[in-house]
């Protein structure tokens, strides 16, 4: 029961150095925020428009100022292409794994010799429908 008192009593100094380092910290950051803090000058409608109006001025002469012009392929936005040829691509893919009538070797119920389960295990094994290169 000694040790367990031990350990106990060096539980809760470390845990209350822990917490009170963190205290400390908390403290100290607030007092330098408060100490530090700029003061705020009081500007009226007027002078905050004329500001920005000066600053939009200055913005427009810019060099990167002007707006570029979107990119196209064959006279469609590019964004549109890129959508297309992902739709495309993702649709290829599911052709694949759901192994169309189109990429069948034979069609279902012409190989009597064998259930739809051991003709279907076949092609798996003989035919890999992976996309090629993966």
């Amino acid at each position: 029961m000694e040790n367990i008192a031990w350990g106990l009593q060096m539980t809760v100094l470390g845990m209350g150095l822990v917490f009170a380092l963190l205290a400390l910290l908390w403290l100290l950051l607030t007092l330098v925020l408060k100490l530090d803090k700029e003061p705020e000058v009081e500007v009226s409608a007027q002078e905050a428009t004329l500001e920005a109006e000066r600053i939009a001025a200055i913005a427009d002469d810019a060099v990167g100022a002007q707006t570029p012009e979107r990119p196209t392929v064959n006279g469609m936005p590019a964004d549109l292409v890129a959508a297309i040829l992902v739709a495309t691509h993702k649709h290829r893919k599911t052709m694949r794994r759901q192994a169309a009538p189109l990429v069948r070797i034979a069609w279902p119920g012409s190989q009597i010799f064998a259930s739809r389960w051991l003709a279907t295990g076949r092609a798996r094994q003989n035919n890999n429908w992976q996309p090629r290169g993966k």
